[in-house]
């Protein structure tokens, strides 16, 4: 059984929720909740909880096309169960989507 990592590095991070480092950056800045830890050489390292709300915050400006800063931090305060539900339901439907692309190929 694999074990979780409690801390991610910004490359895993990148790799993990599909941004570039630019953008996790201004996202830092302009959503109070993801603030990852800095070590003393700036090296940020991201929780399991950061990269969910990273990946809610993307969900919320691809999928839903809410693109305010001030609205996706709305949406998150207050529709945070539905956001999820939402969000996942997706991510199912894109690996579903993702494993007939590749079952197609072998017919």
């Amino acid at each position: 059984m694999e074990s979780e990592k409690i801390y991610y590095s910004m490359t895993e991070a990148q790799e993990m929720t599909g941004l570039p480092a630019s953008t996790l950056r201004y996202w830092e800045r302009h959503f109070e909740q993801l603030s990852p830890r800095k070590d003393g050489h700036g090296n940020r390292y991201y929780t399991s909880s950061d990269i969910d709300l990273i990946k809610q915050i993307r969900y919320l400006r691809d999928e839903m096309h809410i693109t305010r800063i001030q609205a996706i931090r709305q949406e998150l305060k207050n529709g945070k169960r539905e956001t999820d539900f939402r969000q996942r339901a997706a991510e199912i439907l894109q690996r579903v989507r993702a494993e007939l692309v590749e079952i197609r190929r072998y017919i």
